[in-house]
């Protein structure tokens, strides 16, 4: 019994010593990566997780109880909850080798997780904010930055590194987490002095070349641009234009993505992808236009299958760069070189196609592309052999890889321009020749012409006149046709007195003849009452007859041109006669036509100077507009009525217009013409729809 408690004992204490971090990396200069300047540690064994959060896990000495092994990289879209947060803590244990000797150590972290970094359980370093110190969660925004964290580790000494990592899945397509976008074998590294000095400056200085090449490609990029304004059937220069424009984005992108990384400017790392996609976009579209300007500059056609290759590599390219797609980061530079390689080998068959037929200014471009393949060959070629001998000379081969076929564009539109002018010159002295030659038959055809003209012109003038003449019949027809209109409303006008006029004379003539016989009869007092009625038929024949005078000098007045001067008018009887003579006008053209004539006129109206022709005028036409909409009302009404489509409302309507003069506060004479017709803006609506949609039109005052 006694030896089977002290086995459980051992066990017990076993188990307890086995969750305790028994493995120490060794840091060694052999595990510096082919730049001699990082040391990859995600990848190496001793690494221990746990999901969750707790500050106490940054401690040097815990319990491991529940931790596993598991590398970084072993990450997965698993760990996250449901809202798609992964959080857990890394723990490794590491050792500096004596052989480092006192080397100043960093710690570069490249992941767009947020982290914590502690080192013997103090915090050294967060990148983003993993909600510490309750903050609020932001992921890295530094996470292609070259600059490490500078941390000390002596030699012998055992230290405990902790990592606190929060991460998000991808909202985008592979939803993933976002760690994973750097990959996640560069999640952490530690980093010797070495680094600083070559891939930091390196960067530096290709930040420096990338703004000034892409400045140039501007430049240069304008003066097409102004070129191709000048010009505009010069259809390359735009190409050319198009082409810089493309590589000063591509480059100016590829700036800005080096300088966010070397400076740190704190860019988020999604726009720092955006500015990394951008530039590689561009960069390809450029490379695109080089063989398109060779066959623009050739004058060579592009046959179908070339254009689908170019299309379908760039589809590719760009699927892959938006990781649309997977697609592993080697294979993609890969694809990348081909691509280029492609775009090379069909520029140079244009070349060699056309080799017979090169003259002038197209020598320039082909200059400029051997300059360019020269030195792509010479980077890779040096790529291969010997890496560190290109690195004082980058900035030259950058810049002559870049500008070599942009300075041959403008030397070839240099070129092109002086060929153009001298053609021009050529073409101008055949023209001077020819014009000479010309010269006298211009001048023996210039007399035919004017004897032409002035027999044309005499023709022409005739027409003029005839045209004139006929212009004056025609505006005298219509004067006569108003007229006949007009006359139309007077003759109805003054019918109604002359038939006062007519029947008040008979009577009288009757009288006239009972008078006598009572007369004769000696009955005095009824011939003298007979007489009395005479008189006073006398008496309308004389107002009836005045009546139609005042109609008649009124519409001589109306009749005759203006004469501009003011005179004393009684607006009240100027808005009288112009109701009824624009009423019996329109009767002269409908005789169906009736409507009931309203007047509302103020009798203490005093009469005002105006034109009475003009005013006139302006109260005739607002009263026959407003006559015309109660009878294209009416007509509508009697349409419904023969479809079976009007209601009861629409059989009780009857055409009325009313004229209202009344004396404003401010002393001013207010005329109002209103009409019970459908208004101007229901009309035209009227028209398209059913006529039983006139039952609810209101009334509409007429202007």
């Amino acid at each position: 019994m006694k030896l089977i408690k002290t086995f459980l004992v051992f066990l017990f204490v076993g188990i307890h010593l086995c969750n305790a971090q028994d493995t120490t990396l060794l840091l060694k200069p052999t595990m510096l990566n082919k730049d001699s300047t990082q040391i990859y540690i995600t990848e190496m064994k001793g690494w221990y997780f746990k999901q969750g959060n707790d500050t106490a896990w940054a401690k040097a000495d815990i319990d491991l109880a529940g931790w596993k092994r598991m590398l970084p990289t072993e990450l997965s879209e698993n760990l996250a909850d449901k809202n798609g947060k992964m959080e857990g803590w890394f723990r490794l244990k590491i050792k500096v080798d004596s052989t480092f000797g006192e080397t100043s150590f960093g710690v570069r972290m490249s992941t767009r997780a947020a982290s914590d970094l502690y080192i013997n359980g103090k915090r050294i370093a967060s990148f983003g904010n993993t909600g510490l110190n309750g903050a609020p969660y932001q992921e890295n925004r530094f996470t292609t930055n070259f600059l490490p964290v500078s941390v000390n580790l002596k030699p012998g000494i055992e230290y405990t590194l902790t990592l606190h990592v929060v991460d998000y899945l991808s909202r985008l397509p592979p939803y993933q987490l976002k760690a994973k976008d750097t990959g996640l074998g560069r999640l952490i590294r530690i980093t010797v002095p070495k680094y600083n000095k070559i891939l930091v400056d390196e960067a530096t200085n290709q930040v420096y070349i990338n703004t000034l090449i892409a400045v140039v490609c501007a430049v240069l990029s304008l003066l097409f641009w102004l070129m191709f304004f000048q010009n505009r059937s010069e259809k390359n220069l735009l190409l050319f234009s198009v082409a810089l424009i493309c590589l000063t984005i591509g480059l100016s992108g590829e700036a800005i993505f080096n300088k966010e990384i070397v400076t740190s400017g704190g860019i988020s790392s999604v726009w720092l992808r955006v500015f990394g996609q951008i530039s590689e976009y561009f960069m390809n579209l450029y490379f695109i236009s080089i063989p398109i300007i060779f066959t623009r500059i050739f004058k060579r056609k592009v046959p179908l299958k070339i254009i689908f290759i170019f299309l379908l590599c760039l589809f590719f390219l760009i699927i892959s760069g938006t990781r649309l797609i997977e697609v592993d980061e080697k294979f993609h530079q890969i694809f990348f070189f081909i691509f280029l390689l492609f775009i090379f080998i069909v520029s140079i068959y244009y070349v060699v196609s056309s080799w017979k037929t090169l003259k002038g200014a197209q020598w320039a471009i082909i200059v400029g592309l051997i300059f360019e393949l020269s030195f792509l060959f010479l980077i890779i070629i040096f790529e291969l052999i010997s890496p560190s001998f290109l690195a004082p000379l980058s900035i030259l081969i950058i810049a002559v890889l870049y500008l070599s076929f942009p300075i041959s564009l403008m030397v070839y539109v240099a070129m092109r321009f002086k060929e153009i002018i001298h053609d021009v010159q050529e073409n101008a002295k055949q023209v001077v020749q020819m014009s000479e030659e010309k010269k006298e038959q211009a001048l023996n055809q210039q007399k035919m012409l004017q004897e032409e003209v002035t027999k044309q012109t005499a023709e022409i003038r005739k027409t003029l006149d005839n045209l004139k003449s006929t212009q004056a019949q025609l505006i005298q027809s219509e004067k006569m046709a108003s007229l006949g209109e007009l006359t139309a409303g007077i003759a109805h006008e003054i019918q109604n007195p002359l038939n006062f006029v007519n029947n008040f004379s008979e009577v009288s003539n009757e009288l006239i003849d009972e008078m006598k016989t009572e007369f004769m009869k000696g009955d005095t007092e009824e011939g003298f009452a007979i007489a009395d009625d005479i008189k006073q038929n006398l008496e309308k024949i004389n107002l009836h007859g005045k009546r139609a005078s005042d109609i008649v000098k009124g519409m001589l007045e109306h009749s005759r041109t203006s004469s501009g001067k003011k005179e004393l008018t009684d607006i009240n009887k100027l808005c009288d006669e112009y109701l009824r003579l624009a009423y019996h006008g329109l009767r002269a053209k409908d005789k169906t036509f009736n409507a009931e004539m309203v007047t509302h006129f103020d009798p203490y109206l005093p009469k005002i100077e105006v034109i009475p022709q003009d005013i006139g005028r302006v109260i005739l036409n607002l009263i026959t507009n407003a006559f015309y909409a109660v009878n294209e009302r009416a007509n509508l009404l009697n349409l419904a009525k023969q479809s079976s489509d009007a209601n009861l409302t629409d059989l009780a309507y009857g055409p009325k217009v009313t004229v209202t003069t009344h004396l404003t506060a401010n002393s001013q004479i207010l005329i109002s013409v209103k009409d019970n017709g459908n208004g101007i803006p229901i009309i035209s609506k009227a028209k398209s729809s059913n006529p039983s949609s006139l039952q609810n039109l209101p009334d509409k005052a007429q202007a």
